[in-house]
């Protein structure tokens, strides 16, 4: 399935809209986290840990996005953008959406 966070895809023709396509999900810190990431904070730098977990909520995201498109019947996603919420203390979702989309050689 080809995305894109552009309006169109190159060498293609969109031909129908099939709606928009979700895909999120909810994750929370732990401990074990939480108490490297504080030591982390005395001396500066990235916090590794959370950027491996984000990068693993988006791409879980992305993977429930693309499985919807699938159902309403779209062979690729245009539009893409994610967004980011705190759902509760110490959780956050992470929501990928996109345009649902069938195509053609242009």
């Amino acid at each position: 399935m080809d995305v894109t966070t552009t309006e169109t895809l190159p060498g293609r023709r969109i031909i129908a809209v099939k709606g928009v396509a979700v895909g999120s999900t909810v994750r929370t810190k732990n401990i074990g986290k939480d108490i490297g990431a504080g030591l982390k904070s005395l001396v500066g730098g990235e916090l590794k840990s959370y950027s491996d977990m984000l990068v693993e909520a988006r791409a879980e995201a992305l993977s429930r996005m693309e499985a919807q498109a699938v159902e309403l019947g779209a062979d690729s996603l245009v539009n893409l953008r994610f967004m980011t919420s705190a759902v509760a203390n110490g959780a956050s979702e992470i929501l990928a959406y996109a345009t649902a989309v069938t195509t053609e050689p242009a």
